[in-house]
C-alpha cells in the first residue's frame, strides 16, 4: 500500500506535513485543478487499485475496507454514495438529485451519486480514460460515464461525508454554466443520440405544428416553421456525428 498526496500548487505547509506523516508527495508547480491532481495521482500510483479521496476532510478512511470488499466482488469502480445529510445545501441536494436521475436515464443503470469524489477504481481500466478527464471539478461525472459506456461494472456503497474543512470553490451562479456543460457531457460521453434525438423530434414536431397552424390561418409557410425544421435536422445530424465520435473514444477500452 502507498499514500499519495497530490499538492496542487498550495502555498501553505501541506506538502511538508504530508511528508512528515509518511506520504509520498507530488507537487504541481501551480494550481491545475482537481481533475489534473487526479490524473497525476493515477499516473504515479503503483498499485492495482486506486482510491481517490478529497483533501478537505470530508471522506473517512474507515470506509476504505468497504470499498475494497466490493471490488473483490468483481467491480471495476466503486463509488461512495453520500446520504442526504452529507449535502451541505439545498441547492446541492437538488442539483445532485437531478444529475443522478438524468444520468440514470441516459445509461439505463441506477446511479446513486454521480459527483462523489470518494471512489475506488481498477488502475488499468481507469487509465484508459485519463485523456477524457477534464482538469476541473467534473472528473467524477466523466469517469463514471466512461466506465458505464465501456461496460465496466460500477457499484455504489453508502457513506457519510463529513463537514468540509475550508471553503468550497464552487459558486452557485458562477458554476451554473459549468453544471449545464456537465449535463451535455453526460449525454455526449454515453449515448449522444439519446440526448439529441428527443430534442430533434421536439423541434420537428413544433415546426410541423406551427406550419399546420399558419397554413390553416394564413395559407403560407413561415420563416419560423423553416427555422424549426432546419434546426431539427441540424440537431439530428449533430447527434449522429457525436455518436460516431463517442464510439471512437471507447474503441481502445477493450485493449489490455
Amino acid at each position: 500500500m502507498e499514500i499519495l498526496v497530490i499538492n496542487d500548487g498550495s502555498t501553505d505547509n501541506t506538502a511538508e506535513l504530508a511528508r512528515q506523516a509518511g506520504a509520498k508527495v507530488i507537487t504541481h508547480p501551480y494550481c491545475q485543478g482537481n481533475g489534473a491532481a487526479i490524473k497525476t495521482g493515477a499516473r504515479n500510483a503503483t498499485g492495482d487499485v486506486i482510491i481517490f479521496m478529497d483533501g478537505d476532510g470530508q471522506h473517512n478512511p474507515v470506509d476504505i475496507p468497504m470499498f475494497l470488499q466490493k471490488m473483490d466482488e468483481g467491480y471495476d469502480m466503486v463509488v461512495g454514495a453520500r446520504n442526504a445529510k452529507s449535502q451541505a445545501s439545498l441547492f446541492r441536494r437538488i442539483g445532485n438529485a437531478f444529475y443522478n436521475r438524468f444520468a440514470s436515464i441516459m445509461t439505463g443503470h441506477k446511479i446513486d451519486d454521480l459527483t462523489s469524489g470518494f471512489r475506488a477504481v481498477k488502475k488499468d481500466k481507469f487509465k484508459k480514460f485519463l485523456y477524457l478527464l477534464p482538469n476541473g471539478f467534473s472528473y467524477p461525472t466523466t469517469s463514471t460515464m466512461a466506465f458505464f459506456r465501456s461496460g465496466f461494472p460500477v457499484a455504489y456503497v453508502p457513506i457519510h461525508a463529513g463537514q468540509r474543512k475550508g471553503k468550497s470553490h464552487i459558486r452557485i451562479f458562477r458554476d451554473g454554466t459549468r453544471f449545464f456543460i456537465i449535463i451535455l457531457r453526460i449525454g455526449s460521453l454515453f449515448s449522444p443520440m439519446r440526448l439529441f434525438l428527443p430534442v430533434s423530434i421536439t423541434l420537428f414536431l413544433l415546426g410541423m405544428g406551427y406550419y399546420g397552424y399558419t397554413f390553416t390561418t394564413q395559407h403560407r409557410f413561415t420563416n419560423m416553421s423553416a427555422l424549426l425544421l432546419n434546426t431539427s435536422v441540424i440537431t439530428f445530424l449533430m447527434g449522429f456525428l457525436s455518436e460516431q465520435v463517442s464510439a471512437l473514444h471507447y474503441r481502445h477500452a477493450e485493449d489490455d
